[in-house]
């Protein structure tokens, strides 16, 4: 009997695309995986965002579903300081809107949550001993302040493509990718030697 080894080769390949598939790594498992809290239910992305009846209240949320803080912040301020710093807006204010404390961290799909955060993740409204964000990071402030990089775009500061811009500012997600926790506290690069920091800040 004649084998067909070129049948068997593709069954063998069809078979392995029917096994279970080991999911990549991201949210799963991180402190952003709320799935096993017992909130009422186990979708990952459900609390913080959803597919129909998003909140527009934040411009460019991504289908947004968790309540957004209303929260007026101190914001970071020093005398070296060429930026003009605003209020938290865009990606940075979903963020606070569970790590400044005003909004539980299980309040999404319109209900009130009785959770808080508490410890290192908790920053509250003083954010004046914080890293600034949502500041207009161009080739102009890089030329004024003489100590940053020049952004090789409006989306981004280095090449690689590490720290993004929205629209031109730098906010939280500039440096933190909420759906991977790779190198904690879910930075978008291993900042061993300030390697993330020098991404902006010649030294």
């Amino acid at each position: 009997m004649k084998i067909n080894h070129r049948f068997l080769k593709y069954t063998a390949g069809a078979a392995l695309l029917l096994l279970p598939q080991t999911p990549k790594a991201g949210i799963s498992g991180t402190p952003h995986d709320f799935s096993t809290r017992g909130w009422g239910s186990v979708e990952i992305c459900k609390f913080c965002h959803t597919p129909h009846e998003s909140d527009k209240t934040v411009p460019d949320a991504p289908l947004w579903n968790h309540k957004v803080s209303s929260a007026s912040y101190t914001v970071y301020s020093s005398p070296t300081l060429n930026a003009v710093v605003g209020q938290p807006a865009a990606s940075s204010k979903l963020c606070l809107s569970c790590h400044d404390g005003t909004v539980a961290i299980d309040s999404f799909n319109g209900d009130e949550g009785m959770e808080f955060l508490s410890g290192p993740a908790l920053l509250g409204a003083d954010l004046s001993d914080d890293h600034p964000v949502s500041f207009t990071y161009d080739a102009a402030l890089a030329a004024a302040d003489g100590g940053l990089a020049t952004p090789v775009s409006a989306n981004m500061v280095d090449a690689a493509g590490v720290i993004r811009l929205f629209n031109g500012k730098l906010e939280c997600s500039s440096c933190h990718d909420a759906h991977k926790n790779d190198y904690p506290p879910f930075l978008r690069a291993d900042n061993t030697g300030s390697q993330l920091c020098l991404k902006c800040h010649l030294k």
